[in-house]
């Protein structure tokens, strides 16, 4: 009998693992933003999530989701006084101390004016979740995010986002491309949250994400990998589509011949479109449909050299670099 009620807790407890990642967090969202728009200090933002949840993943979501909301891209900032900070200590414990009161003042100012660039969007996530008790992290790295970076193995770090630990897993989110885009001949941020970057696969988070710290990759995936990946725009992960084909994004002009695609969870009524930089026209393509794949070739010539770009629905979903033969 022992042995049956062993059994039982021990099912039980599986589902309730399932259950939690199975988790699609419409709940906390409906929560959080009813929050209000700004906070005087991210205590009083720590102190309404402690409040308001209690499971770790859930405390997690809640702060991804207000700061992602509320918290604008700072586009004028970008590449603006990003010199380190110098400052002086005689031990290790003054060293942590500084560290810990510069994160404090970046997190205040980035909740206080509302807007900041990815480092304020980070460090703010970070000093919120410990403030509720969740061990986090702040991750450096490289992002692939213009058709420049395709081919390219990662650089110099240009982006921060964080690690959250839940139970015994690390799980990966980035607040700053949570929050929206930046998009127009003018560039100038607009809100569009993408939850698919919150607790995202660590091989989906690769596609454009690579950390200083390989550590932090989670996943076995290379430099190598990394630049050989299409840059894929948000629309790819929030529309949940997967190109199979090509794997690569980088290709060399021929004078006769063209690139196939096979892409999943496309639908028969969604449009397909392409365009070369060079050419600056977009054309109409038609994919066929071999069960759930969606097939379409794109031709490739020896005017093709530039930058090729996939859309679906009239929104950028992947580009690939064509090269001279």
């Amino acid at each position: 009998m022992k042995n049956i009620f062993k059994l039982f807790n021990t099912i039980l407890l599986l589902f309730i693992g399932f259950h939690v990642n199975a988790q699609d967090y419409a709940k906390v969202d409906s929560i959080v933003n009813a929050y209000p728009k700004s906070f005087s200090s991210p205590d009083k933002l720590a102190e309404q999530i402690n409040k308001d949840f209690k499971r770790d993943d859930e405390k997690a979501r809640a702060i991804f989701t207000w700061i992602a909301t509320n918290i604008k891209y700072d586009y004028a900032a970008y590449g603006v006084n990003e010199r380190p900070i110098g400052f002086t200590y005689k031990t290790q414990a003054e060293k942590e101390a500084k560290q810990k009161a510069m994160k404090q003042e970046l997190a205040q100012k980035t909740l206080k004016s509302k807007k900041g660039v990815c480092q304020g969007y980070s460090t703010l996530y970070l000093v919120v979740a410990e403030k509720t008790g969740l061990e986090c992290e702040i991750i450096p790295g490289t992002s692939k995010s213009h058709p420049s970076h395709i081919g390219k193995a990662p650089g110099a770090s240009d982006h921060a986002w964080n690690a959250v630990k839940i139970g015994n897993e690390w799980k990966l989110l980035d607040t700053t491309w949570g929050a929206g885009t930046v998009t127009g001949e003018k560039p100038e941020f607009k809100f569009k949250f993408n939850d698919r970057y919150f607790f995202s696969d660590p091989d989906t988070f690769f596609l454009n994400h690579f950390p200083d710290d390989k550590r932090w990759l989670l996943t076995d995936k290379t430099e190598k990998d990394f630049a050989n990946l299409p840059l894929y725009y948000g629309d790819y992960l929030m529309k949940g589509y997967e190109f199979t084909a090509p794997e690569a994004g980088v290709f060399k002009a021929v004078s006769s011949g063209f690139i196939e695609f096979k892409v999943n969870n496309l639908k028969p009524g969604d449009m397909v479109h392409y365009a070369y930089s060079r050419d600056r026209i977009i054309k109409e393509i038609k994919p066929e449909f071999k069960g759930e794949t969606a097939i379409f070739k794109v031709p490739l010539n020896n005017g093709s050299v530039g930058t090729l770009t996939i859309y679906i629905n009239q929104k950028s979903i992947a580009s690939y670099r064509i090269n001279k033969a």
